[in-house]
């Protein structure tokens, strides 16, 4: 199926645009920019050369994708953002692409970020997420599946979110946020289980039981994380959920947000 470009949106003669793709007036698409089929890309955004862009994303007016990294390492270099499937993408959003050849910031399928949200270079996050209004991601960052990052949250660079996570609007997070958590307050702390989350969605009452198990032992013992682990393999039977939580724990060198600095 044809494409609908409007006459006064710039799409450069090199760009490679899927089938039934529209692109609103004063859209500005790159060169070097691919666009999937299907997708919408409405009034004032810009598509920003290196950005590879999947099938049925909505991107919605004064967007930046690809957006050059606000990184001093950064020295001109040919970089990439990539963009999956499915996605909707509010108003002025900006997402940087990576600093180097290899790599690159990505967006997985699935996901709904809301306006006025900035993604830094090298992040990935890996699909099926809600990131809410004005959240910020500094470079270098990674969010898990079906993770929910409220309004106002910002995420530091370096730091990683497991799958399955709802961290609170406003929070301020530095570190490792371990998976199936909800994590709220400014510092960090610990708020519970994801419960109503993972119910919804199919996990079953014994596996949130194995969960809240695990973090008690992380979060309410008063033990460090090492010993936190030793518990975990002897009191939580194995499964999926169990050796979810242990490999990331133990992925991130027992060093995850909300705890005590003299009990990790």
């Amino acid at each position: 199926m044809a494409s609908n470009i409007s006459p006064l949106a710039h799409v450069d003669p090199t760009a490679k645009l899927g089938d039934n793709v529209t692109i609103h007036p004063f859209a500005f698409i790159d060169a070097d920019v691919e666009i999937g089929n299907g997708c919408e890309i409405m009034s004032y955004t810009s598509i920003i050369r290196g950005s590879r862009m999947g099938r049925n994303n909505r991107v919605y007016q004064g967007t930046i994708i690809g957006a050059d990294p606000q990184d001093f390492r950064w020295k001109g270099e040919k970089t990439y953002c990539y963009v999956g499937d499915n996605n909707v993408i509010r108003e002025h959003v900006i997402i940087n692409r990576g600093i180097g050849t290899e790599g690159g910031t990505r967006v997985g399928d699935d996901t709904f970020i809301m306006a006025d949200t900035h993604i830094g270079h090298d992040t990935v996050i890996k699909g099926r997420c809600v990131i809410g209004n004005g959240v910020t991601i500094a470079g270098d960052a990674e969010v898990g599946e079906c993770s929910i990052l409220s309004s106002g949250v910002m995420l530091h660079e370096n730091s990683r979110v497991g799958d399955w996570v709802l961290i609170k609007g406003g929070c301020r997070i530095t570190g490792n946020v371990p998976p199936y958590v909800i994590m709220a307050h400014n510092p960090t702390s610990y708020f519970g289980v994801n419960a109503v989350v993972m119910r919804k969605h199919g996990f079953t009452d014994d596996q949130v039981d194995d969960v809240a198990k695990a973090y008690r032992h992380v979060y309410q013992t008063g033990t460090s994380v090492f010993n936190a682990m030793k518990r975990i393999e002897a009191d939580v039977a194995p499964s999926e959920v169990r050796d979810n939580i242990m490999r990331f724990i133990n992925d991130c060198k027992l060093r995850i947000v909300a705890i005590p600095r003299d009990l990790e």
